[in-house]
């Protein structure tokens, strides 16, 4: 630790609890299973259209008593809906939920009932053209905080969270599909685990010294477990999944696993450096040198 500031942090390291990084993969997972849902029924593929529908429709769900259990009061989560604000991600993002959410149940409901066709016709694209958002919106609400790790991972940051809700999606639509209609959902867990492990691997490159936080304490305990089960789920799902149902389970498990702890290492590297001034203060004395 800097002995600047007497060693004392610099700026108050975020008070979110675990709800948060929950609904950062929940709401990825949502997002990321509505597209995949789409372009499967686009391509004729019923069964995997009604498996991805119904993880939308989970990870949506789940993801306002997450976000109002953290905010300890469910009228403040209406309160943020009372206006639109532009330039506030968490404005924006509660919009973005607000909208996805109906038009995903509208969407899963005609998926497993065939009723509401003439609204799902509809819906289905505006949840999918929603998701992207969705996945990626609390990654620049991060980024738009003055914690170090976070706010310095700007540009790449997106990218990490767009590739894990990706992988997320993926996974679970290898794990509750049966194989045979399973192989647009082993694409995109394979694929989206590639990319994120590219994208965790650039941030932190880019990040250099700030990105010593994802090596230590709890986040590099997450981040250390996000690559082995990531990669290794990628691996069942790649060689195994089209031939094994136990195998399309546990892969598929294994990668959304690897998302979801990915989403806490990022959570708790950003808690270590805004505890920490030396990654407050560098960046800053960097940037006037």
């Amino acid at each position: 630790m800097s002995a600047s500031y007497y060693g004392q942090p610099v700026i108050k390291p975020p008070v979110w609890t675990s709800e948060v990084p929950l609904y950062f993969f929940t709401g990825g997972l949502a997002g990321a299973s509505a597209g995949l849902g789409l372009l499967a029924g686009l391509r004729g593929d019923d069964e995997l259209a009604r498996r991805a529908w119904g993880a939308s429709l989970a990870g949506i769900a789940v993801s306002p008593p997450l976000l109002i259990s953290d905010l300890g009061r469910p009228e403040r989560f209406l309160n943020m809906l009372r206006m639109l604000k532009v330039t506030s991600p968490m404005s924006v993002g509660s919009w973005v939920l607000a909208a996805a959410s109906p038009a995903v149940g509208v969407a899963a409901a005609n998926a497993w009932t065939g009723r509401f066709a003439r609204a799902a016709r509809f819906a289905r694209p505006a949840a999918a053209a929603l998701g992207l958002p969705l996945s990626t919106y609390t990654a620049a609400l991060l980024a738009n905080t003055s914690v170090p790790v976070w706010h310095e991972a700007r540009g790449r940051l997106p990218f990490v969270f767009a590739a894990g809700a990706g992988a997320a999606a993926g996974g679970i639509g290898v794990a509750v599909t049966p194989v045979a209609s399973a192989s647009a959902a082993r694409r995109l867990a394979v694929g989206g685990a590639a990319a994120e492990l590219l994208a965790i691997k650039v941030m932190h490159r880019g990040l250099g010294e700030l990105g010593e936080p994802y090596g230590e304490g709890a986040a590099g305990r997450y981040a250390r477990v996000a690559r082995l089960v990531t990669g290794a789920g990628a691996a069942v799902v790649g060689l195994g999944a089209r031939r094994s149902r136990a195998a399309a389970v546990a892969g598929g498990a294994l990668v959304a696993a690897g998302a979801l702890a990915e989403r806490f290492s990022v959570f708790h590297a950003g808690r270590q450096s805004a505890a920490d001034p030396k990654y407050t203060i560098g960046p800053q004395r960097r940037r006037v040198t």
